[in-house]
């Protein structure tokens, strides 16, 4: 996956805003992404298995490209939705077939399972827009759930203490271009309009959203417009200095393709140690961020796979967001439901080993003891343990001679050896303590 903070171009000798990302965004550790939009009402991409780079587009893996793979003749999307919809049925026209009952109890269910921040799509790729928009009327005001999505979506996650974030996508909108397919990396760069008009356009989307919904996060994704990089009314610099001061915490991440940015993220991938940056450790339950009928378990994170994930992400001084994909009448599968309730179990027990800490001198031993270190405010280092069935693991070196404690009791030590109490070694991960260690 890319890099998108190292797209940082055109060099217009703009002057962006020096920021430091806002405390609660670093305290947070984990969020829940929500892919929900018109590509919910097929829900369908290739499952796999993987196929050579070149087939990379025609096969997408993400259900919420769906318009975009459609158009690729012969593409398994292309023969599904033959299939599924009929001859001469367009993308467009599953609108009005997106009919969906307000979501319910979802928000209540992330901050049940430990996340403290939620950014569902505002607009996707397609274009159609899930909020009350005056830019257009492809949006689920006019077509489909006739409802303001967004503000039921931000309503419903502040009251239950979530921070609410926007994802927008400034970069593609297929609704309003007429470009052929992106069938390549390059074409994802290439393929986007440029110009004045759009760019007042995506300006004019992003401010009806901060003005009426203030998120904390705006996630844009993959770059902007060209000609709104330089300074002017209309431009990003001056859309920035409207977001912060309509939302002086809030935080922006790295798919702008300037150099101003929040924090930086990683697709599907991973940082392969601490980094002096904050960033945010993104992918979907399964192998989509939309929904994918055609995704099963075996095409799913594993739950004690997910705890791993999360330690090793915070250990290196990064967010975890963890998409689901609701279908499109707005129920959540409940494969992906069952992962979110196993990782929010952990994080229930283990709470301070994640919420506020930060990053330790290193984030794991390099001679490969499955361990991960997190720092909680008080000074105390996390030892969080990755395999806990080992029954006991090989204390480094600089650790030796300290107190240590499993939090009811004191740890013991033999030889070197920590030894894991039998009631933790079933456990995805087992957390020690080691006061003291900052």
């Amino acid at each position: 996956m890319f890099a998108f903070d190292r797209r940082t171009g055109p060099d217009l000798g703009v002057d962006y805003p020096s920021r430091d990302v806002p405390g609660w965004y670093r305290d947070a550790k984990f969020g829940v992404f929500v892919h929900w939009g018109l590509y919910s009402v097929p829900g369908w991409a290739y499952p796999g298995p993987d196929v050579p780079v070149e087939l990379d587009y025609s096969h997408h893996q993400y259900a919420e490209w769906y318009a975009n793979t459609v158009r690729i003749p012969g593409s398994p999307t292309a023969e599904h939705h033959e299939r599924n919809f009929g001859v001469g049925t367009s993308y467009e026209d599953l609108a009005d077939q997106w009919q969906p009952k307000a979501p319910e109890g979802w928000m209540a269910l992330f901050a049940e399972c430990g996340a403290r921040y939620v950014i569902p799509t505002a607009k996707h790729h397609d274009g159609f827009c899930l909020w009350d928009t005056a830019t257009t009327r492809f949006g689920s005001l006019h077509r489909g759930p006739r409802r303001d999505v967004v503000a039921e979506l931000a309503a419903a996650a502040r009251a239950e203490g979530l921070r609410f974030g926007c994802y927008y996508s400034g970069a593609l909108d297929w609704h309003v271009s007429h470009f052929p397919p992106i069938r390549s990396s390059t074409d994802l760069f290439t393929f986007r309009r440029n110009d004045e008009a759009f760019a007042r356009y995506c300006f004019d989307q992003v401010a009806e959203l901060i003005d009426r919904h203030a998120p904390d996060v705006l996630w844009n994704d993959i770059d902007w417009p060209d000609s709104a990089k330089a300074a002017g009314p209309y431009s990003l610099k001056s859309l920035f200095e409207r977001y912060y001061a309509a939302v002086p915490d809030g935080v922006v991440n790295d798919r702008w393709g300037v150099p101003h940015l929040g924090f930086r993220t990683r697709e599907y991938t991973t940082e392969g140690r601490t980094t002096p940056w904050v960033w945010e450790a993104t992918r979907g339950l399964g192998r989509s961020f939309g929904y994918n009928r055609a995704e099963d378990d075996r095409h799913l994170i594993g739950p004690a796979q997910l705890v791993h994930l999360l330690a090793d992400t915070v250990a290196k001084n990064g967010n975890l967001l963890l998409n689901i994909g609701p279908r499109g009448d707005g129920t959540l599968p409940e494969n992906q439901v069952e992962r979110l309730r196993y990782l929010g179990a952990w994080l229930r027990d283990h709470a301070g080993a994640i919420y506020g800490t930060r990053p330790w001198r290193r984030h794991a031993e390099p001679v490969g003891v499955p361990v991960r270190y997190t720092v909680r405010p008080d000074g105390t280092l996390n030892v969080i343990v990755l395999d806990p069935s080992a029954g006991r693991f090989r204390l480094p070196d600089d650790l030796t001679g300290n107190f240590m404690t499993w939090g009811d009791g004191p740890a013991e030590v033999i030889d070197g050896y920590v030894t894991i109490p039998e009631q933790m070694r079933e456990l995805p991960a087992a957390v020690l303590l080691v006061p003291g260690q900052a």
